[in-house]
């Protein structure tokens, strides 16, 4: 079965080796496009349909000479069950306020941004990330995405702590976690887990049919937990295909 992209009007790009952040001694090469602002909803859906991830407003997925670890995911919501620890975590989250905000930065999300990323990825890709390059990942793009903002109880009537962020497309079949960050003090929390679960349940609300996860790297300890979620589906040569 052919995956079929919008090539129309887009231009494939490829980028040089360098060493890949998930498997010791591999090394990882990239194809990607750029987003067309006017119609780039589109563009971007049949682009995730077809293996690819979004950042900011380029679209991208390996291209490795020598490996091909990196597989496209998904949870088919209709099937999906929590397990007994999931619904441990929905439990000890329940209290945290959930609130769809529009793709705008803010400095209160950076500041929680910066620390996610100095304590969970100290050395890596996006350890120098710079106020206006997260403005960037948040607003550049021409597509329909939109950030969940999760926040403690307030004892004050007012927002409480921000401990959480996801920046997650919509698109015509399900939602697309993009990237999400949170609180690196609440591990108790598993709040990274919450967040997926969490839009599950969103997902069944508005009546999509999948999440995205992008990438699972079979042998990566970075990509362990999204084996947790079952049933998933993978992108194989011939289409989406249950794990088994």
């Amino acid at each position: 079965m052919t995956q079929h992209v919008p090539s129309r009007q887009l231009r494939f790009f490829m980028t040089a080796a360098a060493p890949c952040p998930y498997l010791p001694g591999q090394f990882e090469r990239k194809v990607f496009a750029n987003l067309p602002f006017h119609d780039g909803a589109r563009v971007n859906d049949e682009l995730t349909h077809a293996g690819f991830r979004r950042s900011q407003n380029i679209a991208y997925r390996p291209a490795c000479e020598t490996c091909a670890a990196c597989v496209s995911v998904r949870i088919p919501i209709g099937e999906f069950a929590p397990r007994r620890t999931q619904r441990r975590i929905l439990s000890r989250n329940a209290d945290l306020s959930r609130d769809l905000v529009e793709a705008e930065a803010t400095t209160e999300q950076f500041d929680l941004l910066r620390r996610y990323l100095n304590s969970r990825h100290p050395g890596g890709g996006m350890c120098d990330m710079g106020w206006l390059d997260y403005v960037a990942m948040v607003e550049d793009s021409g597509v329909r995405t939109h950030l969940i903002e999760y926040r403690l109880p307030s004892s004050d009537g007012g927002p409480g702590d921000l401990v959480g962020v996801v920046l997650a497309d919509l698109l015509n079949d399900g939602l697309s976690l993009v990237y999400s960050f949170f609180d690196p003090d609440l591990d108790r929390r598993s709040l990274g887990v919450f967040a997926i679960l969490d839009h599950i349940r969103q997902a069944v609300v508005v009546g999509l049919p999948y999440v995205y996860l992008g990438y699972w790297v079979q042998g990566s300890t970075k990509m362990d937990y999204k084996t947790n979620f079952r049933p998933m589906e993978a992108l194989r040569p011939m289409g989406w295909e249950r794990l088994p």
